[in-house]
This record gives C-alpha cells, sequence and structure tokens, in this order.
C-alpha cells in the first residue's frame, strides 16, 4: 500500500492589504526606515484614548504589491514598563480594540548594538507572527570593523535578515525586495502573552549571548570613537562647561543670525501695508487688513527665523546623539531636586512646545517623577515666548557686545531661558518635599553612538516646525487678530472723545478693568488687552500688541514699528516687569488640555494654571517695585 498524503489545512490568504509593523529599540533608525519607505504618504494620529502619536503610512513594493505600515513607539521589551511600551506590546499582541494585529512584523535593530537589540526580538518570535529582521546601520558597524554574518543570523533566528541603511536613498531595497519574497501573505493571529513570560529574561540573555558568539564579530573593532569622545564631553567637570557653552551659543545665535532675515520679513510685510493702503479707500475694510491682519499676524511672522535658528540648533544636537549626555549630565543636579536625568529630554522638547514636553514624559517609568516633569515643562520657555522676548529686547536692550564678544541682547535672552530652567528645578524641588519623597532610581538611558547629522533629516525637521508655526499664523492667530481687532473697533468712539478710538472699544473697556489687576505690576491697559488672547497661544501677545498700538496711535506713529512705539510708551521697569512674567506666564489652553489627557484628572491643570499665575504675579510685581527703587519710572 502506498504513502497517503495527508493535506494540511492552511490559512486563508489576506483579502486586505498587508500590515507592516517596524518595531524596534529606541535610537535604531526605526523612524528613518518609516519616512525612507513611505516619503509623503503618512499620517499623523494619536491612539484611541491616549495622546501617543501614531504614525501610519503605505508604500508599494517594486513588484506592486500595496503595504501600509505602522510606526510603533521605540521599546525595549514586550514587558512594557512605560505607556509607550504598553501600546507596542497590545498593538503587536491584537489587543487593542480597533487596532489589527500586523500581518509582519519587520523588527529593526541597531547593528553597533545588537547585545541589546537582540533580547526584543527573540520575544516578539515567541508570539509567532511573520518576521523579518531588519539589520539597520550596517554602513557604521563595517565602519567600526565589527562583523555580522547576516545568513547565519538569518539560520539562527529562523526568520528573514536583511541589512538597511535607512538614512541613505536606496537603503531600504533589500526589506522591500524580503516582503515581496513573502508574497502572498495569509491570514495569522498572535500567540498570547503568555508565550513571552514562558521563557525567562536570563535564558533568553543567554540566548543572545549563544547567538551573538556565532553571528557577530567585534575582534577588528578599531575603537570607538564614541567613547573617546565620551571620555571629554562626559567628564565630570568638562562636561558641564561644555553644555553651558553649548547652550550660551545657541542663543547668541538666535539673534546674531536671525537680523538680515528678520529685517526682509519685516520689509515685506511694511511694503505690503503700503500697497493696501494706496490701493483702498479709508474704511473699515482696510482698517481689518492692514492694522488687524497684517499688523497682527504679520508682527508674529517676523520672528520665525529667530525660532528656525534655535530648533536648527537643537534638531543638531538631537541628531548627532549628543542630547542623551546632556541628560546624564545632568542627572546628579535633577537628582537633587527628586528628577532623574531622564527628564532631560522632554524637558528640552518644552522647549519647542510644552505640548511634546508633556507628552514625552511618558517615557519616565516612576509615576511621581512623571507627574513632576509634567507639571515643570510649561517653565521651560518654549518658543511662542521668543517674539515676545525679542520684542522687549529689541525695544530696551540696547545692541552692543559685552567683553568684546558676546552679545548683550543674546546675554539677556540666555538669562531668560537660564530663569526659566532655575524656576523649573525650584518647583520640582517643592513638590518633591510635599508630594511624598521616595529613592532616587538609577538613570538606565541607551547612549547612541556620534554622527554627523543627516541634512536632509534636518532639512525635514525644520520644515515641519515651520509648517507648524505657519499654521499657527494662517488659523489661530489670524483668528484671533480679528476677532481682536473687532472688539478693539466697536463700538466707536463717541462725538468729542479725547482719546483714541480704541479707549472706548469693547478691547478697551476690558483692558481697563483688568488694569486694576495689573497695574501693582506696571502693567497698562493696552498690555492688559494683549494678555487674554495670549492664553490661546502665547505669541499672539505680539501680535495683539501690534493691533492694539496701531490703533492707539495716529499720523506718523502708525507707520511706524511696533518696537519704537513700544520704547516710548512703556518704561524700563514696566518692560522687564513684562519679562518676567512671561518667564512663568499661565500655561496655553492647548497645554492644559493635553496635561489634563496626559493625567486624566482636571486636577492637575488647575493646579498647573494656579502655581503659575501666581508666580508670574510675584516675580512680575519683585521685578517691577525693584526696577522702580533702583532705576525709576
Amino acid at each position: 500500500m502506498g504513502a497517503v498524503d495527508i493535506a494540511v489545512p492552511q490559512a486563508p490568504l489576506l483579502s486586505r492589504t498587508p500590515m507592516v509593523a517596524l518595531l524596534g529599540n529606541p535610537n535604531c533608525g526605526k523612524t528613518a526606515l518609516f519616512n525612507r519607505l513611505t516619503g509623503a504618504r503618512q499620517k499623523v494620529a494619536n491612539y484611541a484614548g491616549v495622546t501617543i502619536e501614531r504614525k501610519e503610512g503605505s508604500f508599494s513594493s517594486p513588484a506592486g504589491h500595496g503595504f501600509r505600515v505602522l510606526d510603533l513607539p521605540g521599546a525595549y521589551s514586550l514587558s512594557a514598563h512605560t505607556p509607550d511600551e504598553a501600546i507596542t506590546r497590545d498593538v503587536v499582541a491584537g489587543l487593542r480594540a480597533g487596532e489589527q494585529s500586523p500581518d509582519v512584523v519587520v523588527c529593526v535593530v541597531n547593528a553597533t548594538n545588537l547585545r541589546l537589540n537582540l533580547r526584543l526580538v527573540l520575544e516578539i518570535k515567541r508570539l509567532g507572527l511573520p518576521m523579518i529582521l531588519a539589520l539597520n546601520m550596517v554602513d557604521v558597524a563595517k565602519k567600526r570593523g565589527i562583523e555580522i554574518d547576516a545568513d547565519r543570523l538569518a539560520q539562527e533566528l529562523g526568520m528573514p535578515v536583511v541589512e538597511t541603511v535607512a538614512v541613505q536613498a536606496g537603503g531600504e531595497k533589500s526589506l522591500l525586495r524580503a516582503l515581496d519574497a513573502m508574497w502572498p501573505l495569509h491570514e495569522s493571529a498572535p500567540q498570547p502573552l503568555a508565550a513571552i513570560d514562558a521563557v525567562g529574561v536570563e535564558e533568553t540573555q543567554r540566548e543572545v549571548r549563544r547567538i551573538l558568539a556565532l553571528v557577530s564579530s567585534d575582534a577588528r573593532d578599531t575603537g570607538n570613537l564614541t567613547e573617546k569622545i565620551d571620555n571629554v564631553v562626559l567628564h565630570p567637570v568638562l562636561g558641564p562647561v561644555i553644555l553651558a557653552v553649548l547652550m550660551f551659543l545657541v542663543f547668541q545665535a538666535v539673534f546674531s543670525w536671525a537680523n538680515v532675515p528678520m529685517d526682509m520679513i519685516k520689509a515685506g510685510v511694511d511694503g505690503v501695508g503700503t500697497m493696501v493702503k494706496g490701493a483702498m479707500a479709508d474704511g473699515l475694510l482696510r482698517s481689518l487688513l492692514v492694522e488687524g491682519i497684517l499688523g497682527g499676524a504679520g508682527s508674529v511672522l517676523v520672528f520665525l527665523p529667530q525660532i528656525l535658528i534655535l530648533f536648527f540648533f537643537i534638531l543638531i544636537l538631537e541628531d548627532c546623539g549628543y542630547l542623551p549626555r546632556a541628560a546624564f549630565l545632568l542627572d546628579r543636579l535633577m537628582g537633587g531636586v527628586g528628577l532623574s536625568g531622564r527628564a532631560f529630554i522632554p524637558l528640552l522638547s518644552s522647549f519647542a512646545c510644552a505640548i511634546p514636553g508633556v507628552m514625552a514624559a511618558r517615557t519616565i517609568q516612576n509615576p511621581r517623577d512623571r507627574l513632576v516633569t509634567i507639571m515643570i515643562a510649561p517653565l521651560m520657555t518654549c518658543s511662542a515666548r521668543l517674539p515676545v522676548y525679542a520684542l522687549i529686547i529689541a525695544a530696551f536692550i540696547p545692541e552692543r557686545e559685552v567683553y568684546g564678544f558676546m552679545s548683550l541682547q543674546g546675554l539677556v535672552l540666555f538669562v531668560l531661558y537660564f530663569a526659566g530652567i532655575a524656576s523649573a528645578m525650584a518647583v520640582a524641588y517643592v513638590m518633591k518635599r510635599t508630594m511624598g519623597a521616595n529613592s532616587k532610581q538609577p538613570l538606565m538611558l541607551e547612549l547612541p553612538a556620534y554622527h554627523w547629522p543627516h541634512m536632509q533629516n534636518l532639512a525635514l525637521g525644520l520644515w515641519e516646525r515651520c509648517k507648524i508655526f505657519l499654521s499657527r499664523v494662517g488659523t489661530i492667530i489670524l483668528t484671533l487678530m480679528v476677532l481682536l481687532w473687532f472688539l478693539s473697533s466697536f463700538p466707536g468712539a463717541p462725538e468729542g472723545a479725547t482719546h483714541p478710538p480704541i479707549y472706548y472699544s469693547l478691547a478697551g473697556i476690558l483692558g481697563r478693568g483688568l488694569e486694576y489687576v495689573f497695574a501693582p505690576i506696571g502693567f497698562n491697559w493696552q498690555i492688559c488687552i494683549a494678555l487674554v488672547p495670549g492664553l490661546a497661544a502665547r505669541e499672539v501677545a505680539v501680535g495683539a500688541l501690534g493691533t492694539v498700538y496701531a490703533l492707539s496711535q495716529s499720523g506718523e506713529e502708525l507707520a511706524q514699528s511696533l518696537t519704537p512705539i513700544i520704547a516710548g510708551s512703556w518704561t524700563l521697569p514696566t518692560a522687564l516687569s513684562l519679562l518676567a512674567w512671561y518667564v512663568f506666564a499661565p500655561q496655553c489652553m492647548s497645554t492644559l488640555s493635553v496635561v489634563r489627557r496626559e493625567t486624566n484628572s482636571i486636577r492637575y491643570p488647575l493646579m498647573m494654571a494656579g502655581y503659575m499665575f501666581a508666580l508670574a504675579y510675584t516675580a512680575s510685581f519683585l521685578t517691577y517695585r525693584i526696577s522702580l527703587f533702583l532705576i525709576g519710572g
């Protein structure tokens, strides 16, 4: 009797576009690979119920097969310790409602650090999903003399292994070929998460060491240049000095480099305003276009060069691998106020905007440290305050050199940023005492290898920041400027009025009412008007001042820029008081709403708004009164 073939039932073919999940440790190049695959075909949203970013895109393989791709948050293990890792675990395991488990998992690993990366690969493998290992940064590994046998690694892991260089054009082609080789794909479901816990951590690490001994050799490693650089930049004495000098130079450049492009933008806005005045008869529509739109939104747009210069340096420091070192350098200092060095990166993100800083705090494992970081993140000087600082500094601080090489204006800006940092540390120290002290956790943070910043990533980062700023100018700021113009224009001045028309408007009435509250800190009714729309977006305060003062002036004064107008209208104590106010200014509504979602409580955004208002008023009061005593007003 002949052998009988027994047919093994096969899973049905996929009836949808396959979902590919990119997964890996932080700093492995996963997001760069995502950008390389998708180009502009990507969308960013949040996962349902949380504010963790969800990046999805699409691409087509050389064989014409379509794929969807999901860039999962970085994780070191599926035994989640942070909200980011929990999202990655739940998506891969198919535990999120409305979120299908991936049809293919592409595990991206750093070829220069397989020892750390392979643990996650082995954990995911136990879920039984189709997998590809993307051996990224192979160019860096080869330059260092690290040898990896990709074929033997594929044999040991039982999955395809491809070499990728995500930062180079064409660096993703081997991955695309591997995906085509897996076609057609079949329906599959992940094993329960218990499959991961079935093997202990120690046994997993032994397996990692066994595989590394077979597939990798670093005997010809030419010596890690990163270690040589770290001997200097992480030196207990030289390290903090280098960090302070770098930050100081950044703020000097914000003023010295931005002058020419700022003058060009200002001249362009003024030119358009002059054209509109010449082409239109005097009336409400001309007033709306010139004083409302151009006078408001244009006065904010002029500060775009300074914001881009600030982000230019931050992105370079991030891309070259220096920022995690700064976290280690500051770990001891931050530990003294009850934080770990891991809080440094969320706090640094807050220099851009407090919203990503608050969201980045979820990478902090300790719940108390995470909450304190969220509460102090708004004290970092976000880019929305930069237009206000720049306006007041330009009006009241002379443009001259100190000691022959430092810009006095840049020095004042550095002091304001430092004041925000110092106040954040002081508030963290108080919260540590009032929220219950607990033992400081040791800082565990991967230090990526140094490399030259990638110009394409730098350009994309600056373009994204530019789009965000311009979208705010074109939406929130423009809307508020039109609203403020309306409130400042109606009702008109009564017959025989002795003050400018805005004095009798709705905005003027509101400003004079608030003046009773803010007069002790030196604010006039025009400043009080500008503070109100500033609650929606801080940079709106500059545009609001432009609108208010344009409507408050007449004749030649109307044609002059805002800087000389406030220089002639305010005293120096008032200007210093407003600078102190904006060091602590209560948060914008958008940030408070994100704090509400991140903490799942209305208590903490109310606490944040309350303590920041108290700090702002106290700092302004002391600054104003001391300034009056010392220099008069």
